[in-house]
């Protein structure tokens, strides 16, 4: 049965509703395409908690934004682990896959035994939706706050959207006997059905004044949002991460009395939008000199993508805005110059 409920729900995102409250939510299940963003780096165990802590996060937020491109998630901080970053492209077709990949950046000597999340420091939390050329992208960002990255977006939530959300996330690696071990994951998230905006005179209940779900939903709607948050409160490690209970059997088992109901679950794969060819268009704003500086003693330049790992090897003569050769080696004219 466990082996049956690993392969039906792994790298899935199953949305739901609770009809009783009015609350919709999502459940997700990240297996191989973790394991494929953690294995790509040798993270320690506090960067890679944080990493599968935003490729969660990133998971279950990139469905609900009508997205034709990129949602990304950045934590920015002062602190040891310096940047958290993942991108949840969104499907390009009907029945195709989102894809996801994430990254983080860290200073190994200033690690410490304290909480992951205290090592990133005072910084910003953000959430960046980009819907592609001729568009222009939105930005969203709020404080580091509350301990943990989930926090951080129910303060975004509540704060900029003024949608009370709450998150429930588990990671770890995971051993199967005679086989080795992998990386899993999983969450829930609960957020209610927009409502009238309101706007707080005296600043918000949560930390350092900001608004919180208490100064959002009154009467009736606090009351299910209250309950659906205990009921949501007993759910395991085990349960979130499976595989020996699947996503349908769990919310039956956590929401039975608010009415449960599923939609048709959406499949997330590791994906990375690196090409030679985005490469070049970001070397194209330098000079001949700068790429100079950026050549190699074997007289290359290279690059590597900080998400997959991909490496790039280039002939700095087809590079910024002085090449002379182009990606192929052929000698780029000079109307051929002034046609870029």
């Amino acid at each position: 049965m466990s082996k049956i409920n690993q392969i039906a729900w792994d790298d899935t995102v199953l949305p739901f509703q609770l009809d009783r409250s009015a609350i919709r939510g999502r459940v997700v299940r990240l297996d191989g395409v973790l394991d494929h963003v953690l294995s790509r780096h040798d993270y320690p165990p506090a960067v890679s908690a944080l990493v599968a802590e935003i490729a969660l996060l990133t998971a279950l937020i990139g469905p609900t934004v009508k997205l034709r491109w990129k949602l990304s998630l950045q934590v920015r901080g002062n602190g040891a682990i310096r940047t958290i970053a993942a991108d949840y492209f969104a499907p390009e077709g009907e029945d195709k896959p989102a894809r996801i990949r994430a990254w983080a950046s860290f200073d190994a000597d200033r690690l410490d035994a304290r909480p992951p999340f205290e090592q990133i420091g005072d910084g910003y939390f953000a959430i960046l939706i980009d819907q592609g050329p001729g568009s222009t992208p939105y930005q969203g960002i709020t404080p580091l706050t509350g301990g943990t990255l989930s926090a951080c977006a129910q303060t975004y939530f509540a704060q900029s959207e003024q949608l009370p959300t709450r998150f429930q996330l588990a990671s770890g690696l995971s051993r199967v006997a005679g086989q080795p071990a992998l990386w899993r994951a999983g969450g829930i998230m609960l957020q209610t059905l927009p409502a009238q905006p309101v706007s707080p005179t005296e600043g918000g209940t949560g930390e350092d004044g900001l608004i919180a779900a208490a100064d959002i939903l009154q009467g009736v709607e606090s009351e299910d949002w209250n309950r659906a948050n205990i009921l949501l409160d007993t759910v395991e490690t085990l349960e979130l991460i499976g595989p020996t209970v699947g996503p349908t059997d769990l919310l039956l088992r956590l929401f039975h009395e608010e009415t449960p109901r599923v939609f048709d679950a959406h499949r997330v794969e590791f994906g990375c939008s690196c090409t030679a060819d985005r490469v070049r268009d970001t070397l194209a704003i330098y000079s001949a000199k700068d790429i100079g500086h950026m050549t190699t003693p074997e007289g290359i330049v290279t690059a590597d993508c900080q998400f997959c790992g991909a490496h790039y090897e280039f002939d700095p003569q087809s590079l910024g805005f002085e090449a002379v050769i182009d990606a192929e080696g052929n000698p780029i004219s000079g109307s051929d110059k002034a046609a870029e």
